[in-house]
């Protein structure tokens, strides 16, 4: 077995640790959650980082399933609270501008929705590559970006933002 490739490794993982940050923030809408996940998909992508052939890729699709893996697991009920959780200078989204009533309108989403609507819009994927990294057909990704802007368009929170904006 050959070692993996440390160098090349660290230059990736500095390179793109804060669009990884911010994809996971996004899937989970948490950021201590997020970090895990990072670090979670890391570490599985150094135990084979030799085999990869298309790094980028592999980490989002690997990132994905692991966090299908964690929802499948875990219970996913909400904790009311009366206060919002202090955030650092970013609002704790490393540094992705996403209001309040979009994040929540986000977390409403089927998870399966939600992934396509982070990778095709946040990560600026194409259909194919996002198709790729979920798995799935472009088919699929097609239907579940119709239907995710559908219930987007029609969620109360986005349409109340859009008419405190008009």
């Amino acid at each position: 077995m050959t070692k993996p490739d440390r160098v090349e490794f660290e230059d990736f993982v500095s390179t793109r640790y804060g669009g990884l940050l911010r994809t996971a923030y996004l899937l989970t809408q948490d950021r201590a959650l997020a970090e895990d996940l990072v670090q979670t998909t890391l570490a599985r992508c150094w135990l084979i980082w030799q085999r990869i052939d298309d790094p980028s890729g592999y980490v989002h699709r690997t990132m994905v399933n692991t966090y299908t893996a964690w929802w499948r697991r875990r219970w996913n009920g909400e904790y009311p609270t009366e206060e919002l959780p202090q955030h650092g200078a970013d609002g704790g989204q490393g540094g992705v501008e996403i209001s309040a009533d979009l994040s929540s309108a986000l977390r409403r989403l089927p998870r399966r929705m939600r992934a396509v609507v982070v990778l095709r819009f946040y990560e600026d994927l194409s259909e194919a590559e996002t198709a790729r990294i979920l798995g799935c057909s472009v088919g699929t990704v097609k239907s579940q970006t119709s239907r995710a802007l559908a219930k987007l368009r029609i969620d109360p929170a986005v349409l109340d933002h859009a008419l405190e904006q008009s």
